[in-house]
């Protein structure tokens, strides 16, 4: 079960995989390694359990490399966390990390406001012209966007919709896929 705050929002590498193709998962060993985050302020309070990064935030944890203006953690009593991760003004939050079943299989996600994970229902959620995208080196194998992206990594389940609302409007605007066909062998470049 992918009950940590970064690997599970790793998950988000099924969000891509659509119509029967076969599922990629984050890197296995990165569950295990240390979660090391450099920012140019840290502020912990203890009584309210949060901690706060500003300032060119990186986050690094095995292969899993994370990009924000702000990090923002909170742990509830039972130790779930719930972090938010936000973007500079007029950039986006970042992430890519390894995936597991190929040398040079990547998945890389990012969001223009905001990009939250809860390990509680092992839910993250990508708020505003959020991308995510399967890349195998440098070629781009599958992509998604909208301008919502919501991924529960328990039962593998997404959606992506055209307001940050998380629901679908009218008239605002569409969502966007790119699906590469899935051959038996590697095509050649």
């Amino acid at each position: 079960m992918k009950k940590n705050l970064f690997t599970a929002l790793a998950g988000i590498t099924a969000i891509v995989l659509l119509h029967g193709t076969q599922p990629a998962q984050a890197e296995k060993a990165d569950f295990n390694k240390p979660t090391n985050v450099e920012a140019n302020q840290m502020f912990y309070d203890e009584a309210k359990q949060t901690n706060t990064f500003i300032g060119n935030v990186v986050l690094t944890r095995g292969t899993l490399i994370m990009h924000a203006e702000k990090l923002l953690v909170r742990q509830d009593q039972a130790g779930h966390q719930y972090a938010t991760l936000y973007a500079p003004s007029g950039g986006a939050t970042t992430f890519r990390q390894k995936r597991d079943g190929g040398k040079d299989l990547w998945i890389e996600g990012s969001a223009a406001d905001r990009i939250e994970y809860d390990t509680r229902t092992e839910v993250a959620k990508l708020f505003k012209q959020a991308r995510v995208k399967m890349l195998d080196g440098s070629r781009v194998t599958d992509e998604v966007e909208g301008e919502f992206i919501s991924y529960d990594s328990r039962v593998e389940f997404y959606s992506v919709t055209n307001s940050v609302s998380g629901e679908s409007k009218p008239n605002g605007g569409r969502v966007r896929a790119t699906l590469q066909p899935r051959n038996q062998e590697k095509i050649k470049e």
